[in-house]
C-alpha cells in the first residue's frame, strides 16, 4: 500500500522542478527573459597602413679628404627597408677638392686647375639599433632611430678610380610618418696615389639630409 504512495509524491516533486526550472528556446534564451538581445555582426575592414619600404633622401655637409681639408658635399641616396631592422641603401655624393696646401710647397700644385671634382657612390646594408623619441617641449615628440651601416662603392678623384669601403653612423627623426630628418657621419677609406705612393687614406663625411618614405 505505501508503494503508490511514493510513486505519487515522485510525481508530485517532479512536475514542480519542470514548473521551477526556467524554459529555453531555440536560440539558447530563456523563454522567461524580458528582452531578447537581436545583436546583428558587423563586417569590420581593417584599415589599411603604408609601409613606407622605400626612402628617397638628399643629403649636404662637409666632406674632409685626408691631405686636402674639408670642402662641401652634397647628394642623393635611394634606401628599401626589408624589415623593421635591416634596410639596404645606395647613396652617391660630390665635393671639389683643393690643393692649395700642396701649392704652397710645390709650384703648380698637383692639380691641373685650383680643385679637382670628387666623386663616390656606395651601396650599404643598414640596422637600426636605437629607437627612441625626441621631445619638443612637454606636450609633443618624434619618433628617433639611430643606426649603423657599412658598405662599399667607387670613387673617382684626381684621375683615378678607387675600391672604397665605408662604416658610418647615423639618426633620423620623424617629423611625419612619410617625411624624416637625418644627420649622418661616415668613414670612406680608400687607397689614393699621390705623387707616386700609394696611401690608404680615411675621410670622414658629415652630412644632414631629408628623407622622403613611400
Amino acid at each position: 500500500m505505501r508503494q503508490p504512495a511514493f510513486k505519487t509524491l515522485a510525481m508530485a516533486l517532479a512536475a514542480g522542478a519542470a514548473l521551477a526550472s526556467p524554459a529555453f528556446a531555440a536560440d539558447g534564451s530563456s523563454a522567461d527573459q524580458a528582452i531578447v538581445p537581436q545583436v546583428d555582426r558587423r563586417d569590420l575592414k581593417l584599415p589599411k597602413f603604408p609601409n613606407n619600404d622605400f626612402e628617397v633622401g638628399l643629403f649636404g655637409g662637409v666632406y674632409s679628404t685626408q691631405n686636402f681639408g674639408s670642402s662641401a658635399a652634397g647628394g642623393l641616396r635611394l634606401a628599401y627597408h626589408i624589415t623593421e631592422d635591416f634596410f639596404v641603401e645606395g647613396a652617391a655624393g660630390t665635393t671639389k677638392v683643393s690643393d692649395e696646401a700642396f701649392r704652397r710647397i710645390l709650384p703648380g700644385g698637383i692639380f691641373t686647375g685650383d680643385t679637382e671634382k670628387l666623386i663616390y657612390s656606395n651601396l650599404n646594408i643598414g640596422m637600426n639599433v636605437l629607437p627612441g623619441e625626441v621631445f619638443l617641449g612637454s606636450s609633443y615628440a618624434m619618433p628617433s632611430q639611430v643606426f649603423i651601416l657599412a658598405g662599399g662603392g667607387t670613387t673617382r678623384f684626381n684621375g683615378q678610380r678607387m675600391q672604397t669601403v665605408d662604416v658610418g653612423v647615423g639618426v633620423k627623426v620623424y617629423v611625419k610618418d612619410w617625411f624624416a630628418l637625418r644627420v649622418d657621419m661616415r668613414d670612406n677609406i680608400y687607397t689614393l696615389d699621390l705623387l707616386g705612393k700609394r696611401d690608404r687614406t680615411q675621410n670622414v663625411e658629415l652630412n644632414a639630409g631629408l628623407s622622403f618614405l613611400f
